[in-house]
């Protein structure tokens, strides 16, 4: 991106650019879409929600900050304070106040949030094979998931 100052042309997208960033932020919401719905209809909480779920069941003592779940989870502060507290009014997590900051929080998963993610896990996964992997070739998406490792 320039500076207020630039007077250098952007480099536009081509019409096959255009095509293609459009096709990949149409298939993004679609997914998103689906794996939403599933999760509603399957475990009564959004995408999200279970994102969250899953990033407290892997943390140390199923517990992390609210602050890093926030950061991790690419949403603000605000609205993890509106997720937590519909998933502590589940049961799924509870907060714990922070003994070495009087104003850091914990997010921690609870025993019951363990037991939801166990419960939905199956069927979550194979909304994402449904709708993602078993509609690519292994050797389409293989040599990607090599620069992950």
């Amino acid at each position: 991106m320039g500076t207020m100052g630039d007077t250098t042309e952007p480099r536009w997208l081509t019409d096959e650019e255009q095509c293609v960033w459009r096709a990949y932020l149409h298939a993004t919401t679609l997914l998103e879409d689906h794996l939403d719905r599933q999760l509603q209809r399957d475990a009564g909480m959004p995408h999200i929600y279970y994102g969250l779920l899953v990033q407290l069941s892997q943390a140390p003592r199923r517990r992390l900050r609210m602050t890093e779940l926030a950061k991790s989870a690419k949403i603000t502060r605000s609205r993890l304070s509106h997720a937590v507290a519909r998933l502590e009014k589940s049961g799924w997590v509870r907060r714990e106040d922070c003994p070495s900051d009087k104003r850091g929080q914990f997010a921690r998963l609870t025993d019951e949030g363990v037991e939801v993610l166990r419960q939905n896990a199956p069927g979550h996964v194979a909304a994402v094979r449904q709708a993602m992997f078993d509609r690519l070739s292994p050797s389409r998406w293989s040599s990607s998931a090599r620069s992950c490792a």
